[in-house]
Parts: structure tokens; C-alpha cells; sequence
């Protein structure tokens, strides 16, 4: 393959990105632009960011919003499918990286690239995202990823080689953590927190206050949905995906709510510890579930739970841009058509619970659920029902009972 002269890199501003526009210009004497998506990563992160890579060596710096984008068009669809990966992880950075993936390579196309770069590990599943995005969205163009081809091999290496081409950097060799963020949530891994035997500190989490010091009165928070999409907090519409999911970050981050620490099982093949707070994605899936166990159909609502653990997975995994996506998006549409209403959370300490669950398409009857008699159900219908069920066990059991 012949040397890329002027190639897109995924640039955050961090510690690895920073170090690896000298080091493109350095090892392929090629031209490097600068592509940043702003997802909600927040202006501490964004300020100064085009001056600091220019002064690094980049050519030319694209910094897009992608805010609304990536609320209305990526986060409401996770929401819709219901996809949790293992259980906790809310698959935040692993939605984000098709976008950035994206926007990437329209930078690229529109600037006359003839590469691709990123500051992905060789060990971790981002490498995968966004190579799979690339794959499917300008297969002929170059990938170029440091990480698996530099004599780097840890952070402090990193930061040495930061401090040798002078390129200013917020990370420390005592104090190394790596983190994303955005406006769904922000991870942290390294440092301690490679040993599952310790206790993330105080000093890991950024967003959300700690359960023990969160207010001692519990608060309600009332989330309306239209047709599965998030649209209204404590009555209050909100015409934008990214005001909306502002306002109920700093509801949950105030009471503790979103944190999580996990060991996952990578992609790649390893397991990793990673601690995660995501306060507003945790009120929106909670009350998006109780939602639908009001508005779905027992067939239907089992059916999709089994689904979004595909879906969970094929996002983790980088398969965003597949037909296999596409077409399970479509399903959890026409699966939400109905799921409108509110629903009312009580906060308290870092937990949550339902107090109140409405929809005008509810399928929960009172006159059939009840305890009380009534026309709609007749309890002696139970006993056929049983009986035709449990025709299979009596036939075995009578079997078994055979000399």
C-alpha cells in the first residue's frame, strides 16, 4: 500500500490523538485534518481545541455539532430497542463511535483524503467501530492506526513522547485515567481501576454525586414518550432531543442516579473494568421499560426483549452501519407505534422506582385484573386452559408411572 499523503484523523484533543499528529507527520510525511464531532462531550473538552491542533501540526480542523444527530438519530433508537449490554452498560461510547465514524469520512471525501486514522488501542473494541463504519462507508480509503503499528506501548510512553514534541496534554503519569464523554454519559478506565479487586474512588466519578451525598428528601420526575421517543420531563415538551436529555442529566446526576461499575467482555476477546455514569439514560430506559409493560402484548413484549440483547450486542460489537440494524430498527418502530404516555420516577440516593405509569393505549384492564368478579373474565375458563396445557406432563407423567 502506498503511503497516504493527507489523511482524516478521529481527533478528541486527548492523549492519544494529540500524540499522534506528530507522529503521522512524523513516521508518513503526510498532511493531517483534524475531525472532531461534538456530541455532548462539553466545552471543557472543546475549548481551545482547533488552536491546540493546529499547533500540533494539523492542516486543517473540522469541528461539527452533532448533537441533535446524535440524540434524535442514534440515542432515541437505542432507547426504542431496549439494548443493555451485560446487563448495566447503557452502550454509550459504543453508539457514538458510528457517528464520529461517519462525519470522519465525509470530512475526508469532502477534503480530498486519501486516508483514515484513529487513536484506538489494539486491545479495545473502538477500533472495531470505527474500522467497520469506514469499511462500510469508503472501503478504498487507507487506515492508518498508530496503535498497532508505534514503538508506544503504554500511557506513560505516551505522555513521554507528548512532553519530547512538546504537546500539551491534561493527563499525568501519577493520574492516569482514560475517559469519554458525551451527552449521554462519561466512562472511565485505567489506573485503578484495572485491578477489579479495587474500589473505584471518589475521585473517578465526574457527573454524578455520590449516593451518600445526595439530597436526604426523594424527588419525582415525570418522563412523557411519544411513540417510544422521549419528548416531555415533568410536563414540560421539549422540541430538542439534546434540551431534554440535558435536563434530566443534571435531574439524575443530582440524586446519584446512572453509575455503574462493570467488567465486560470485550469484543476483542478480554474482559475489562470500566466505571460508567449515564444519569438521564438511566431515568429515560427505566421509564421507557415500564412503558411498555403497559402498551405491548406479553408475545410481542418477549419477543422484542430477546431481540434487544441482539441489538445491545451488535452495537457494542461496531454493526452499526448493516442491513441487520436497519432492519431491526424498523421492527422496534413499528413495535413502539403505541408506546405513548408518562411515567412518574421516584429518586432517592441512587436508586429509583415507578409511582405512577399512564398511556392512552394502555392494555391493562382493572375490570379483568382485579381481584374483584366481573363479566369481562370468567375464572371457570381456567380450568380447560389448564387442562389443555398440561395435556403433555399428565400423558409423560402417566408414562413414567409404567412398570
Amino acid at each position: 500500500m502506498d503511503k497516504p499523503k493527507k489523511v482524516a484523523l478521529a481527533y478528541s484533543g486527548g492523549l492519544d490523538t494529540s500524540v499522534i499528529i506528530p507522529w503521522l507527520k512524523e513516521n508518513y510525511g503526510c498532511e493531517v485534518v483534524a475531525v472532531c464531532g461534538d456530541i455532548g462531550q462539553g466545552m471543557d473538552e472543546l475549548t481551545g481545541l482547533e488552536e491546540k491542533a493546529l499547533k500540533t501540526g494539523a492542516s486543517e480542523v473540522y469541528i461539527e455539532d452533532m448533537r441533535e444527530e446524535f440524540v434524535t438519530e442514534y440515542l432515541w433508537r437505542l432507547v426504542l430497542s431496549g439494548g443493555v449490554y451485560e446487563h448495566k452498560y447503557l452502550l454509550g461510547t459504543s453508539i457514538a463511535r458510528p457517528l464520529l465514524a461517519k462525519k470522519q469520512v465525509e470530512v475526508a471525501l469532502k477534503t480530498g483524503c486519501d486516508g483514515l486514522a484513529h487513536g484506538c488501542t489494539g486491545k479495545g473494541n473502538d477500533q472495531v467501530r470505527f474500522e467497520l463504519t469506514y469499511k462500510a462507508l469508503a472501503p478504498h480509503l487507507a487506515v492508518l492506526a498508530p496503535w498497532r503499528e508505534w514503538t508506544i506501548r503504554s500511557r506513560e510512553d505516551a505522555i513521554e513522547y507528548a512532553r519530547r514534541h512538546n504537546v500539551p496534554i491534561a493527563q499525568t503519569a501519577t493520574k492516569i485515567y482514560s475517559r469519554d464523554r458525551n451527552i449521554w454519559h462519561i466512562s472511565h478506565e485505567g489506573g485503578e481501576l484495572e485491578d477489579p479487586a479495587n474500589a473505584a474512588s471518589d475521585g473517578v466519578w465526574m457527573l454524578t454525586k455520590s449516593p451518600r451525598e445526595a439530597p436526604d428528601t426523594p424527588a419525582e420526575v415525570t418522563i412523557g414518550f411519544d411513540k417510544g421517543r422521549p419528548v416531555s420531563v415533568d410536563g414540560q415538551h421539549h422540541v430538542s432531543g439534546v434540551s431534554l436529555l440535558e435536563t434530566l442529566n443534571k435531574i439524575g446526576a443530582r440524586h446519584g442516579i446512572g453509575r455503574i461499575d462493570l467488567v465486560e467482555n470485550r469484543f476483542v476477546g478480554m474482559k475489562s473494568r470500566g466505571c460508567y455514569e449515564t444519569p438521564g439514560g438511566t431515568l429515560i430506559m427505566a421509564a421507557f421499560r415500564e412503558l411498555e409493560a403497559l402498551t405491548l402484548d406479553r408475545n410481542t413484549l418477549h419477543y422484542k426483549q430477546k431481540l434487544a440483547l441482539d441489538y445491545a450486542e451488535m452495537v457494542y460489537n461496531g454493526f452499526w452501519f448493516t442491513p441487520l440494524r436497519h432492519a431491526l430498527d424498523a421492527f422496534f418502530e413499528a413495535v413502539a407505534e403505541r408506546t405513548t404516555g408518562e411515567v412518574t420516577l421516584r429518586l432517592y440516593k441512587g436508586n429509583l422506582e415507578p409511582v405512577c405509569r399512564k398511556s392512552p393505549f394502555s392494555l391493562y384492564s382493572l375490570n379483568i385484573a382485579s381481584f374483584t368478579m366481573g363479566a369481562e373474565y370468567d375464572q371457570k375458563d381456567a380450568l380447560g386452559f389448564i387442562n389443555l396445557i398440561g395435556l403433555p406432563i399428565r400423558v409423560r407423567a402417566a408414562l413414567d408411572k409404567q412398570p
